[in-house]
């Protein structure tokens, strides 16, 4: 399953996009009412730890936005939250996890070079690290080109079985820093896109259009991690092209929200920048709303 740039593209053009993946890829739909049907397989519940793969060059602050991030997802902090977001996922049949951090290897020395295929990454999940209740996920530097990257995804999440560790069915996910290979594609509403309204772009609340536009692709792969692991869970649509948690709510991240127009968010008064939820260490996110399935509408937080 991945984030396909040309469907993000195209929402902000038409009201009538949603985005998918399988194993992942996302496409364009008319615009109907959204009802994720489910399929009947097993979703993630229990405690799951994320173990990461930094791949390429980040520096302190970058991996901090991300860990930070995901240490917010099992908080105790008040909505609107991370961890109020996070919890949504909990109200999918069969659904619940608790997200805690896990192991994180650096590949600094990008041992299958600067150039990745959808092989390599699944490689790399498998190489690395335990499976058993967690979830790899492969965070790519800026300069890093990725099969599909900007072409058509944003980023993936996949599962694989890990045969030297008992057979271990896991998930996994990839999302790259686009803050120069594409960020008018996959950091919008932080940079202006390529195409559609050229309203200014939103203030970073991390102040890292890359990485700030890398978690909301965290946050969009995790959700449909979460609630389809494996192909069988919550979808809408072809089981080879679905409809997830999140991305059958393209551009919902505050009320009002409208193809270009990601909503009314909250403003930090001291930077000015656009955020609409709370993390752990003071920060603040811009995470997207996600399919609720007692009330079968997506909601954006605030």
């Amino acid at each position: 399953m991945g984030i396909n740039i040309l469907h993000l593209l195209s929402l902000l053009l038409f009201p009538l996009v949603a985005t998918a993946m399988i194993q992942h890829e996302l496409f364009a739909v008319p615009a109907e009412p959204v009802i994720l049907n489910y399929h009947n397989g097993t979703l993630l519940t229990g405690n799951y730890s994320i173990n990461i793969i930094w791949y390429g060059d980040f520096t302190a602050a970058q991996r901090g936005i991300v860990i930070d991030f995901i240490t917010s997802l099992s908080a105790s902090t008040p909505a609107p939250s991370v961890a109020s977001w996070w919890k949504t996922t909990s109200l999918y049949q069969g659904g619940g996890a608790q997200i805690t951090l896990g192991s994180q290897y650096f590949d600094t020395n990008l041992s299958f070079g600067k150039s990745l295929t959808r092989k390599n990454l699944s490689q790399l999940a498998t190489d690395n690290g335990h499976h058993k209740n967690a979830i790899t996920a492969i965070f790519t530097s800026q300069n890093v080109l990725v099969e599909g990257f900007c072409l058509a995804s944003c980023g993936i999440h996949r599962w694989a079985t890990a045969g030297k560790h008992n057979g271990t069915k896991f998930a996994y996910l990839w999302a790259g820093n686009s803050a120069t290979q594409c960020p008018g594609g996959c950091a919008w509403p932080f940079h202006k896109p390529i195409y559609g309204p050229q309203d200014p772009p939103l203030i970073p609340p991390n102040g890292d259009v890359g990485m700030d536009g890398l978690i909301i692709r965290i946050a969009t792969l995790l959700a449909g991690i979460a609630t389809n692991p494996y192909g069988d869970g919550y979808f809408l649509g072809d089981k080879l092209a679905p409809l997830e948690a999140v991305t059958a709510c393209p551009g919902t991240f505050g009320t009002g929200y409208y193809p270009g127009y990601p909503g009314k968010l909250l403003i930090d008064e001291t930077t000015g920048a656009s955020y609409n939820a709370d993390g752990l260490a003071g920060r603040k996110y811009l995470i997207p709303g996600m399919w609720n399935p007692v009330t079968k509408e997506c909601t954006p937080l605030v």
